[in-house]
């Protein structure tokens, strides 16, 4: 069924308005915008990044590997404002060609190695420090099945579901409609695997979890598009119950505090460069998933 109130022309021409609440930011093209150099810190992983799920999942990483006493994963953590277009800084873009968040730089290598992708930055940083990715064949495989899996499903939720729920300057049923019976459908498969197993890859807790949780353990608990309620989201019991538990370990609840710059003043830290940043906040104030 075509929309009866447009026709597809011929050729796509790019019209700066349209696209919603990001129209601002949203373009055809690839590459800098504007010249504006990265920070560098004092510590050889430089995280640039912003509180969205994405960067959840490598600042929640950083901190479960420093939770575990691993000291070389100390980390800066630079704040990018990608509302006002510093994802398309050419600093940044030397890091991501792609002008997204997060990307990273390993100045612990010669020459400084870069990194970008939020699945491949935690498949990096497991393998660097041998954590949070089992050794055996059979777990790591079941790990990267789910990480991977996260990689190719969010899209779906994120750009999806969340842009034509949230974030469209018009409601329309066809693309809500889609886009819902998608997520449900992912909802399920992972309260079905979890149904099963502690963690999303088995008993054991993996960046298979860190990836997930940040984009559907939030959806679940009604921290991101307000949907919840429209997603029926108390059914997917099994979901729930990880949610809850991945949102009480304490290097989570550090984690979607860094470079966070919106909600209450005691879960942000838009700034991280030492641990004893975290000292002037108060922990036991934040919610889940805040």
């Amino acid at each position: 069924m075509t929309d009866a109130t447009y026709t597809p022309p011929k050729v796509w021409k790019w019209d700066s308005e349209s696209g919603g609440r990001f129209a601002s930011i949203n373009r055809p093209i690839a590459g800098p915008t504007h010249d504006k150099e990265l920070p560098v810190g004092k510590h050889p992983l430089q995280l640039y990044s912003l509180a969205t799920p994405n960067g959840v999942k490598v600042t929640v990483m950083l901190e479960e590997l420093l939770e575990l006493g691993i000291k070389e994963a100390e980390y800066d953590a630079w704040l990018i404002k990608i509302t006002e277009g510093d994802q398309f800084g050419s600093g940044f873009v030397e890091v991501n060609p792609n002008s997204k968040i997060p990307a990273m730089m390993d100045h612990s290598m010669n020459p400084p190695l870069r990194l970008f992708e939020s699945g491949s930055i935690l498949l990096y940083l497991a393998e660097k420090f041998g954590a949070f990715l089992p050794k055996d064949i059979a777990g790591r495989t079941e790990t990267l099945n789910w990480l991977f899996w996260q990689m190719g499903s969010a899209p779906m939720l994120g750009g999806g579901f969340g842009h034509f729920y949230a974030y469209a300057p018009e409601y329309y049923e066809y693309p809500i409609n889609r886009y819902t019976m998608e997520v449900k459908r992912q909802l399920d498969v992972l309260d079905r695997q979890l149904a099963e197993h502690r963690y999303i890859a088995g008993d054991e807790y993996t960046i298979a979890d860190m990836a997930i949780w940040p984009w559907y353990g939030a959806l679940v608990k009604n921290k991101v598009y307000d949907a919840a309620e429209f997603l029926e989201a108390h059914a997917y019991t099994n979901v729930i119950r990880w949610a809850d538990e991945i949102a009480q370990r304490p290097a989570v609840r550090r984690g979607r505090m860094v470079n966070r710059a919106w909600g209450e003043p005691s879960s942000q830290l838009h700034e991280r460069h030492d641990a004893s940043d975290f000292e002037t906040r108060t922990q036991d104030k934040i919610g889940d998933g805040e």
